[in-house]
């Protein structure tokens, strides 16, 4: 069972702005979210997940190159809640988003990870 849950997904239109949530539905080792680095993942049917941003435990952020100048990663730590919003979304933006928490490691690696979500889909057409 993901200890980490994802959601905000959804049909929308190139351009259109979208703002994923994931927060947790249990343990994830004791602790919340601002322990761990946490990052946001995407994948489509037949690639391999792909990172799309990253925050450290300090709070250093982190955009993939597929992301730059359209999503901003961020957390609440009050309500233990890590955020994507994603702006001038495309076609191309459409897969299956992943959150994941991780104690080290390089943080766009997903071997990093201990702990996934099971994903929310978002889906970009005209």
């Amino acid at each position: 069972q993901a200890q980490l849950v994802e959601s905000g997904g959804g049909l929308v239109q190139p351009g259109d702005s979208l703002r994923l949530s994931c927060t947790t539905n249990g343990d994830i080792g004791g602790y919340n979210i601002d322990y761990y680095n946490m990052g946001w993942f995407r994948q489509t049917l037949g690639r391999e997940r792909e990172f799309v941003a990253g925050m450290t435990w300090g709070g250093r952020d982190y955009v993939g190159d597929s992301g730059k100048d359209r999503f901003t990663i961020s957390r609440d730590v009050g309500k233990n809640t890590l955020y994507l919003q994603m702006n001038n979304l495309k076609p191309a933006d459409t897969a299956v988003y992943y959150c994941a928490a991780s104690t080290s490691g390089v943080i766009s690696s997903t071997t990093s990870y201990k702990y996934w979500g099971q994903g929310t889909q978002v889906t970009v057409t005209s």
